[in-house]
C-alpha cells in the first residue's frame, strides 16, 4: 500500500497532526502494518512538496496539523479509481529464495520450504485469532485488511505444497566441474596427441 494515499485518505476525514495521522492509520488496519512516525513526516514532507497537502499552524502544544488540497484530493480520486497493478507489488522475497536455494550448493531447500511452512501457519493462527477477537462494525476496515493477509497466507502454504510436490519430481542436473568439458569441445592434450 502506498503510505502516500493512506495519509491522503486518514486526511480527506479532516486536519490531523502527524500522530494522529499514525494513530489513525495503525487503528484503521488494525495495527496489522505499524507505521514509523518517521515514515509519517517524511511522507508528509513530500505530499507538501508535490501540493497534495498543506500546512496550518501550529497548536498550542506544538502540533502542526496537515490538510488535503483540492490537488491532494484529485490524486487521491484518481489512486481509488485505478486498479493495482501485479508489477506494482513488490517483489516477492520467498519466492527468490527458493529459487536460488535451489541453485545454490549445500541448502536443503526442503528444510526452507518447511521452515516457511511452519512461519506461515503460526502467522495464519494469529490472523485467525486476532479477527476472531472482535466482531464490532466499527472493526470492519481492518478485519478485511486481516481477511486480505489470511488469504495471502493461505495462498502460500498452497504454494509452499506444491513447491514441496515439485521438490519430490526435482533431481538437478550434475553440476560442471571445474575441469569439465563442454559438449563438442575438443581437449587440446587429445588434439595435440593425434598431429
Amino acid at each position: 500500500m502506498s503510505i502516500r494515499h493512506g495519509l491522503l485518505a486518514l486526511l480527506e476525514r479532516g486536519q490531523m497532526y502527524g500522530y494522529q495521522l499514525r494513530a489513525a492509520f495503525e487503528e484503521s488496519t488494525g495495527s496489522t502494518w505499524p507505521l514509523n512516525i518517521g515514515q509519517v513526516y517524511t511522507t508528509l514532507n513530500r505530499l507538501e512538496r508535490d501540493g497534495l497537502v498543506r500546512p496550518l499552524p501550529e497548536h498550542e502544544g506544538g502540533q502542526r496539523p496537515y490538510e488535503i488540497t483540492d490537488a491532494g484530493r484529485a490524486d487521491l480520486a484518481l489512486w481509488f479509481a485505478t486498479p493495482i497493478n501485479r508489477n506494482d507489488r513488490p517483489r516477492d522475497e520467498l519466492s527468490i529464495k527458493l529459487a536460488l536455494a535451489l541453485t545454490t550448493p549445500g541448502v536443503d531447500v526442503r528444510a526452507v520450504v518447511q521452515t516457511q511452512r511452519s512461519a506461515t501457519m503460526r502467522t495464519l493462527q494469529e490472523l485467525t485469532r486476532l479477527k476472531y477477537a472482535s466482531d464490532r462494525p466499527e472493526d470492519l476496515p481492518w478485519r478485511l485488511v486481516l481477511d486480505a493477509m489470511m488469504f495471502q497466507a493461505e495462498a502460500e502454504v498452497r504454494w509452499l505444497d506444491h513447491c514441496e510436490t515439485s521438490l519430490v519430481r526435482y533431481s538437478p542436473a550434475p553440476s560442471p566441474g571445474p575441469a569439465a568439458v563442454r559438449p563438442g569441445a575438443v581437449d587440446r592434450t587429445e588434439e595435440e596427441a593425434r598431429r
